[in-house]
């Protein structure tokens, strides 16, 4: 029996559809209160539970052989400290425990590549740099650095196997809940993006980082960390791709750096007011500006982890929103 947990995410539901594919009986922990779109149809025991709460966690990891443990908060908008270590820290605290109590045999725990010390430009981001709060962009950030320091002292203290992967950013079809980088494309295709910040990002697809995560519970090595990173792709590269995906022309007015990150302060209250999900923000701003060389070789070496091109996920992920009757068609 395999636990996923945050099962309804855009990881989750992926992770869960290939471990179906692969004949593995599959328990998906969600919340009440989730969208259950994306587990539609599939052969799934869905069990409602809360990582933030400890007893709703023992029922559903008895009997379990593994857990990939994905739940948690992914915000690019701030004043999220308070919740963002709630969920995202707590969580992974109450997961360990009753991991070690119910005899799972392994942990695959979902951190995020920004839990890693960023080095300067110039310099790779691997697993030789360490996880430090005080060294990271942003409280999203901070937070899953403190999780993921958290659950390596679990397993310094015995009784508990667990891996960490590390994913950039995750592109894709399954998109149901309408990521950040989802909902980049949706603005583009309904004409609201209108300029562009010079930067880069290392984007992955969904359904690769879905099957690192079970190379890391098949192969991985207990208390190790992998990155899961695809291509290094610049804004205006991301730009082309889409204008060629979805078929309108590409913004072509930039946005000085500075002006930008001023904006996206005012922008985040923006979008708390429309309540609706930010493509940019001050934080989101700084990550484009920020190192993103990225290398996912220890992965690819130990585990056999492959990427396909970034197009391509780029493509799937323009063309899932298409099927879905989510890709606004302008008037």
């Amino acid at each position: 029996m395999i636990v996923v947990t945050g099962a309804t995410g855009h990881i989750g539901n992926i992770l869960v559809r290939e471990l179906i594919t692969r004949r593995q009986i599959v328990r998906a922990l969600v919340m009440p209160s989730d969208d259950y779109r994306s587990l539609t149809d599939l052969e799934v025991e869905i069990v409602h539970g809360d990582v933030t709460n400890l007893k709703s966690l023992e029922s559903a990891f008895s009997g379990v052989d593994i857990v990939f443990h994905l739940a948690g908060i992914v915000t690019i908008m701030p004043s999220m400290k308070k919740v963002l270590e709630r969920v995202n820290v707590g969580g992974v605290r109450n997961v360990a425990e009753v991991c070690r109590a119910s005899g799972v045999r392994r942990l695959v725990y979902t951190s995020s590549v920004h839990a890693i010390a960023e080095p300067p430009h110039g310099t790779v981001i691997d697993e030789s740099q360490p996880f430090d709060p005080d060294r990271v962009l942003g409280d999203y950030a901070r937070s899953k650095a403190r999780a993921t320091l958290l659950l390596l002292e679990e397993v310094r203290k015995g009784g508990l196997d667990a891996v960490i992967c590390c994913p950039t950013g995750v592109i894709g079809p399954g998109d149901y809940g309408i990521s950040n980088v989802g909902q980049l494309i949706l603005d583009f295709a309904s004409g609201h993006l209108k300029s562009y910040v010079r930067g880069a990002y290392d984007f992955v697809d969904v359904r690769d980082v879905a099957n690192g995560l079970i190379l890391a519970a098949e192969k991985g090595q207990p208390g190790r960390h992998y990155i899961f990173s695809g291509a290094q792709v610049q804004v205006l590269e991301l730009m082309k791709e889409l204008e060629r995906n979805i078929g309108y022309p590409a913004p072509t007015y930039e946005i000085p750096p500075a002006l930008a990150r001023a904006a996206g302060v005012l922008a985040s209250v923006y979008y708390r007011l429309i309540r609706r999900r930010p493509v940019f923000t001050a934080y989101s701003i700084d990550v484009l500006r920020s190192n993103s060389q990225v290398s996912s070789a220890r992965a690819r070496e130990e585990l056999g982890f492959t990427t396909r091109p970034w197009q391509e996920s780029i493509r799937d992920h323009v063309e899932w929103f298409r099927v879905e009757g989510m890709l606004p068609i302008r008037s």
